[in-house]
This record gives C-alpha cells, structure tokens and sequence, in this order.
C-alpha cells in the first residue's frame, strides 16, 4: 500500500525579506519527494494558519532571520491550537539563540534547525514528525 505524499507549508512570517534558505529547504523536501507549498514573504501568522488549513499542511515549516521569532511562533501556535491543528508539527529555522530553543520547544515546536544545517537531518525530521520514515516514502 503506497503512503500518501506528505504536505509540507513553508513559510517567511515577519517582515524578513531573505528567503534563500527557505527556498533550499522546499527544493529538498520536493527532491525527497514530498508536495511543498511556499507561501513566499512576509507572512502575517494569520496567512501561515489559514495556508496550512487550506493546502491540509501536514507540517508547518518557518524560516525567520529577523530575530522576531519569539512572538512570531507564539502567535502561530496560539492559532493552531484555536484551529485544533495540535497534530501537525512545527519546525524553525533560521537564526535563532541558543537560550531560546528550550523555550521554544516547550511552547511546541517540533523542530529548530540553525544555518548550516545538514539538510538530510531536517529531511529524515520531517518523515519522522510527519508519521513516515524515508525507507517507507521511497516504496
């Protein structure tokens, strides 16, 4: 029995204006051969929970460099939660410090990924978070 093609939201909450990781991180997923929708920028944490609600994201993906990580991820999952979407994971990357991903990961995110991440790690995370393993995707 085939799986289904997980659905992965990338997103630029904020008023970042680089994208370029973003952008990486969505052409790695597709290569890895899930269905990636990017928002593009400077996402209000509405528009990200509205998109993940209407492409029936199965995990929410955000790349913020600004530094407005914080309020920005608090206010996305104070959404999910109202949308009851407590299932589908979160995961960060971007410049985010060290003393935040405790934090961060007790409000509930999944998933903090820094710059220069290995982009297989953030793959096989995603296969995991989403319920697959990569063997199981590629049959």
């Amino acid at each position: 029995m085939e799986q289904p093609t997980p659905r992965i939201l990338i997103a630029k909450p904020g008023l970042d204006g680089h994208d370029r990781g973003a952008k990486v991180v969505a052409r790695a997923l597709r290569d890895a051969g899930m269905e990636v929708i990017y928002t593009g920028l400077r996402q209000t944490p509405e528009m990200v929970v509205e998109a993940a609600l209407q492409e029936d994201a199965d995990a929410i993906g955000l790349s913020i460099l600004s530094g407005a990580h914080m309020p920005l991820v608090k206010r996305i999952l104070e959404l999910m939660h109202e949308q009851e979407m407590q299932d589908v994971p979160l995961f960060l990357g971007g410049i985010i410090p060290n003393e935040d991903v405790p934090v961060l990961r007790e409000l509930g995110v999944t998933g903090i990924f820094g710059p220069g991440a290995n982009m297989n790690e953030i793959i096989e995370f995603i296969w995991q978070a989403v319920g697959q393993n990569s063997a199981g995707a590629a049959a």
